[in-house]
């Protein structure tokens, strides 16, 4: 049976505040490697099954390995995808700004929160996500790609701050301007758009 592959996305990534398009073209790199590394992955569980009871200790933590390259490519196209066609402020009419508000008295409040969240120390990611069962936002910290990640929730945005992200641009001690930088840059209908999306 031939193995049903992920595919690497393309996107189209204007010139961007404070993140040098080099530092992209290099990132873009890195998401390629977690494509190519959750299709290894799965390949290899596959081949390793025909013989499941001697290979059991392989399978187990290829399966771990699995959610880091897996999760790892899914959080990166949520983090490019809203960094595509060009920043744009989010619409005070959108449903997206109701529920911010609903959910944190106001835009303002929640900024300040999902900025001091991206400062959090180590790597992983500030994700902002929206839960389908309660149908409300929750902010949390990922470490890595994938410890942390909310059961049955849907990420809506995804800040990358891993160093890979911002070093390159920002030095180690601007980790706090690469997050100013990134709300900058982001395209709040893109945002938007993956709100809308989950709650169809």
């Amino acid at each position: 049976m031939t193995m049903k592959k992920f595919t690497t996305k393309t996107f189209n990534i204007p010139e961007l505040v404070g993140i040098s398009a080099k530092n992209i073209e290099e990132h873009l790199k890195l998401y390629t490697g977690y494509v190519n590394n959750a299709n290894t992955v799965l390949e290899q569980v596959d081949m390793l099954h025909k013989d499941s009871e001697k290979n059991t200790y392989a399978l187990g933590e290829l399966m771990r390995r699995f959610s880091f390259e897996y999760n790892g490519m899914r959080n990166h196209e949520v983090y490019f995808g809203t960094l595509e066609g060009g920043s744009k402020p989010i619409s005070t009419d959108s449903g997206l700004h109701k529920a911010i508000e609903t959910e944190w008295g106001s835009y303002d409040t929640w900024l300040s929160n999902f900025k001091h969240l991206g400062t959090t120390r180590g790597i992983g990611w500030a994700m902002l996500w929206y839960d389908r069962r309660e149908e409300r936002l929750l902010m949390s910290w990922v470490d890595e790609q994938h410890l942390g990640q909310l059961n049955d929730c849907t990420i809506i945005l995804a800040m990358d701050m891993w160093e890979h992200s911002y070093v390159a641009d920002y030095q180690p001690s601007g980790k706090k301007k690469y997050i100013e930088d990134f709300m900058t840059n982001l395209n709040w209908s893109a945002v938007e758009k993956n709100f809308e999306n989950v709650r169809r």
